[in-house]
């Protein structure tokens, strides 16, 4: 699914930057069905080029995918040049136990959710989250 401008005002769009295949597509089909319009990236730097030329309420991003791009860096980069949606990023990770994850996560305060998680959680998170605009 290729990004494309907003195509609708009444729906939530959401970029979800996850390169599991699995994951991405359980996310993707969950938010759909539940009213959200979901844009999917499979790297943290196909994110940020998806971020540079098309607009969002809200994104949700693994704090580790494959190449040298992090979560931390969508953060940076959303902080610098989105910073309305900077409040409007949520990290799933499955990296809970490294020092420097932790460390930022405390630093920035951005919500993150922990693999595996329930569709639940990620829902309300999602609609916590997007009731910061």
């Amino acid at each position: 699914m290729k990004a494309t401008t907003r195509a609708s005002e009444n729906r939530p769009r959401l970029l979800l930057i996850e390169d599991e295949p699995a994951v991405a597509a359980f996310i993707y089909t969950a938010l759909e069905r539940k009213g959200y319009e979901v844009v999917p990236a499979a790297s943290a730097d196909e994110g940020l080029h998806t971020l540079a030329e098309h607009e969002f309420d809200g994104v949700i991003s693994d704090f580790r995918t494959p190449g040298r791009v992090t979560g931390a860096d969508v953060h940076r980069w959303l902080a610098k040049n989105r910073p309305e949606l900077s409040r409007r990023l949520i990290f799933i990770t499955g990296d809970i136990a490294s020092d420097d994850t932790v460390f930022y996560l405390a630093q920035t305060g951005t919500p993150c959710i922990e693999k595996p998680f329930r569709l639940q959680q990620l829902v309300d998170a999602v609609e916590q989250t997007l009731a910061k605009q």
